[in-house]
């Protein structure tokens, strides 16, 4: 067993860049895409859907670097475990997690298939339409995951987003043997409502037998995983089976049940809501520094309502303000 933890947070996740650009309903129902939903595409897509959309920025993202960003912004020590190709936008990747302070020391692929990207767009009413080529992501190999760098984190973050090929799939499994191995915390997002459609059995497996001690779901993807609209019921259930379930509500707030122990928080106030790409990612950035700190949960959710506040205030899944003064105003 490890007993000292070198990082807060070790994080196996999608290394993508996300290129955002704003667009009207219209243009969704002619490119035939759901409002607020996440789709994988191909290669081919990608290259038609980044021609047809308009002017856009590109902003490294990833769901797991998201959070890791968030987190080391708030003074956490972090890694991350993600696929780069030798490409232009991997070396865009890499430099803008190593420059958060997040370690990041996987070995580049070759350029094909490239660097993952998302498509995102965004709508008048702040919704994010996501638009996914997952690219070099899907070769994250199990060779790639570091037994003594599980091993030195207090916790282990996985998304849900990396479970659909294969390989990553396999690294993540072995990653969550080694941190229990060394009796880490691991934390799971369930990430988005197709995530739970295409793999409920697998993610119920994971909950049911005791591999994950930190549950992260918003509304939707927690009703899903239970196939209730009774969200109440959801909670109840999925909560006997983890340590601790945390579940994002948008503008009616957050939920965690700790051991049993249930509590609540409000949303935090925005002036304007401008784009909600990141915010279950910045939301759970926040609650895991306020349990790597020994908070309350109620202080925890606390600091995940005010992570997630920031960056929906503004484009682009990483914070840009300071959120450790955001908390120390809003915490005392």
């Amino acid at each position: 067993m490890t007993s000292e933890a070198r990082y807060d947070i070790v994080a196996i996740g999608n290394a993508i860049v996300d290129v955002i650009a704003q667009a009207d309903d219209a243009f969704l129902e002619e490119e035939q895409l759901v409002k607020g939903s996440m789709t994988l595409i191909d290669a081919d897509r990608a290259k038609q859907l980044y021609r047809d959309m308009g002017a856009a920025r590109e902003i490294s993202g990833g769901s797991a670097a998201n959070t890791l960003a968030g987190a080391s912004t708030l003074g956490r020590q972090c890694a991350l475990i993600a696929q780069v190709a030798d490409d232009q936008l991997g070396e865009v990747f890499t430099h803008d997690i190593r420059a958060t302070g997040i370690d990041f020391d996987v070995p580049t692929i070759s350029d094909d298939p490239p660097t993952a990207r998302c498509l995102i767009l965004v709508t008048p009413d702040a919704q994010r339409t996501m638009n996914t080529f997952l690219g070099a992501s899907q070769f994250l190999a199990p060779a790639s995951v570091d037994a003594d760098l599980i091993a030195s984190g207090a916790i282990l973050y996985l998304e849900g987003y990396l479970w659909d090929a294969e390989e990553p799939k396999a690294a993540m499994a072995l990653a969550i043997d080694i941190a229990q191995e060394n009796n880490r915390k691991v934390a799971f997002t369930l990430s988005d409502g197709f995530c739970v459609e295409r793999h409920r059995d697998d993610f119920i497996g994971l909950i049911q037998g005791g591999k994950i001690d930190i549950l992260f779901a918003n509304e939707d993807e927690i009703k899903s995983l239970c196939e209730t609209e009774d969200f109440d019921a959801a909670v109840a259930q999925t909560a006997k089976q983890v340590e601790t379930l945390v579940v994002t509500r948008s503008e009616k707030g957050a939920i965690a049940v700790h051991k049993g122990k249930s509590c609540a928080v409000d949303a935090e106030p925005v002036e304007k809501v401008v784009d909600t790409t990141g915010a279950g990612d910045l939301f759970a950035a926040g609650f895991l520094s306020g349990y790597i700190e020994d908070r309350s949960p109620e202080d925890c959710l606390t600091m995940g309502a005010v992570a997630a506040a920031e960056v929906i205030s503004h484009y682009g899944a990483r914070p840009e303000a300071d959120l450790q003064k955001l908390l120390a105003q809003r915490l005392g």
